[in-house]
């Protein structure tokens, strides 16, 4: 078995529970790429993935990821899979995803290139549905990493095989989303994926942000913490950067010491809070 999930978080929590269910045990593959965001015109062409890698340098500009670029190499994890596939005709492949934008999405370009093996294929969405937190209490999950280990026991319930209608009709789907090319993808329900333009995360930005200085860090998290639909911390650091920019904000600070430098507040604000306000 091999099982192929979209976040490190989660390959960490599947890890987890294959401790406690030997029928779970194989191999573990991360797509790493955030298909929720970015260009994705000629995704699978030389040019499109080119244009795709210089923006994601963009992004990933003074983070504490710019290491990352040169290891995220999804398109060799497809090789491999298909590889590996055709060497081992029996192996089954669990793709995991979350009711989610970004495993949505990363879903959508990964089956897309693989419909000649339909019958290898299963997919495990927890679509909401119902799961057993820490304290005892039902929710709702949206990230595999939020579910415990050994709700997984109940989770794995859910393979099934991608249908040939969805190997039909989803890469037709996700066609016309790499051709619409918005820079933001919004999961509407199910696989419903729409996109949205590069400002859709703005609003939550200026949310947490004053006319007092405050440190780009504490910024950040409280924007993550506080936002229904979640993105990556890169991106939206990027949107600040773009935001202050257009003038929407200020930011301070020497970019080449890292995002802790950094201090953001609200146009005409207050520069002397930048010194006493702590890092979060």
């Amino acid at each position: 078995m091999l099982h192929i999930v979209f976040e490190q978080a989660n390959v960490d929590a599947l890890q987890k529970a294959m401790e406690l269910d030997e029928q779970l045990q194989g191999e573990i593959v991360e797509i790493k790429d955030d298909f929720a965001v970015g260009p994705l015109g000629d995704i699978y062409g030389t040019e499109g993935y080119q244009a795709r890698r210089e923006w994601w340098k963009t992004v990933l500009e003074f983070s504490p990821y710019t290491d990352q670029l040169d290891i995220v190499d999804d398109k060799l994890a497809v090789h491999n899979l298909l590889k590996k596939l055709d060497e081992e005709p029996d192996l089954q492949v669990w793709i995991w995803m979350g009711q989610n934008a970004h495993d949505v999405s990363a879903y959508y370009w990964l089956m897309s290139q693989l419909k000649e093996r339909q019958g290898q294929i299963q997919v495990l969405y927890l679509n909401n549905l119902p799961f057993i937190n820490e304290k005892g209490n039902i929710f709702y999950p949206t990230h595999l990493w939020e579910i415990q280990p050994k709700e997984f026991l109940k989770a794995k319930k859910l393979a099934r095989p991608i249908t040939l209608s969805e190997f039909e009709v989803d890469p037709d789907e996700w066609k016309k989303t790499c051709q619409e090319n918005s820079m933001v993808r919004f999961l509407e329900g199910g696989k419903k994926i729409t996109g949205k333009e590069v400002d859709f995360y703005d609003k939550d930005i200026l949310a947490n942000v004053t006319k007092e200085a405050q440190k780009l860090n504490k910024v950040l998290s409280n924007t993550l913490n506080k936002m229904k639909v979640k993105t990556g911390d890169a991106f939206l650091v990027w949107r600040m950067r773009e935001m202050a920019a257009a003038g929407a904000l200020q930011m301070m600070g020497d970019w080449n010491k890292g995002w802790k430098e950094i201090t953001v507040m609200l146009p005409g604000g207050s520069i002397a809070a930048e010194n006493t306000e702590t890092e979060a």
